[in-house]
């Protein structure tokens, strides 16, 4: 029965993905990147329901939408990319792995965006990468960024990269962490198998740049992870 169930859910979504595409294509190259992004939050919404997600937020009221963070959390599935833009009412882009920025037409539409590459197997690359991202953030745009590098196989969340916490510091970031819970259960990595339900988003409040700034990068990397952890246990 998950099986058939999946299959309805693939087809329904990937219909609607396609719709979504193109609106966003378009959005992306006439309208301002803030409608766009609320665009694409509308379009998403959506999207995740039709696919069996409830989606439960809470923490909104800690967000000021007239500032800008580095928007850390944990990475579930696939549909993180989803569901974190309607959790978060925040216009932002991301950090995304080097290799994305050349495959066909994705890679161009995230550039296109604005998102950040960053190369993951070599920290000093990888801090590079990310000065990009600084210049981003001190221009008063928002950067989401998923600090494990990679979807959890387990269900628990994976040590954290050093990288973020670097850019932190370079740019004098206020974090805003966030938690999700139930989206590994609703698709594991390598698995076609959807299984529908509740998924919560749990936003922690900002972490200001002053209260990490005379810490190392490793004690910042432990702070947030703790942080974040709380939230997913929530």
């Amino acid at each position: 029965m998950e099986k058939v169930t999946s299959i309805g859910l693939w087809i329904i979504g990937g219909l609607f993905f396609l719709f979504s595409f193109f609106i966003l294509v378009f959005c992306l190259f006439f309208l301002p990147p803030k409608i766009t992004f609320s665009i694409a939050r509308f379009l998403f919404g959506i999207l995740i329901r039709l696919m069996g997600i409830k989606l439960v937020v809470t923490g909104r009221e800690y967000i000021q939408s007239d500032k800008s963070y580095l928007i850390m959390g944990n990475h579930q599935s696939l549909f993180d990319v989803f569901v974190i833009p309607t959790a978060i009412p925040l216009c932002f882009v991301g950090v995304e792995a080097a290799y994305h920025f050349s495959l066909p037409v994705w890679g161009y539409l995230i550039r296109k965006w604005g998102c950040i590459p960053i190369k993951r197997n070599n920290l000093k690359k990888a801090i590079l990468s990310l000065e990009m991202a600084r210049k981003t953030l001190l221009s008063g745009m928002s950067i989401g960024i998923l600090p494990e590098g990679h979807r959890t196989l387990t269900g628990e969340i994976s040590p954290f990269k050093k990288g973020p916490f670097h850019l932190a510091k370079g740019a004098k970031a206020d974090i805003l962490p966030f938690a999700i819970n139930g989206l590994f259960t609703y698709n594991r990595k390598s698995s076609l198998i959807l299984r529908p339900g509740k998924v919560k988003v749990n936003i922690g409040k900002p972490v200001p740049y002053d209260t990490f700034k005379n810490l190392s990068v490793e004690e910042i990397r432990q702070k947030l992870f703790d942080n974040i952890f709380k939230l997913s246990q929530q």
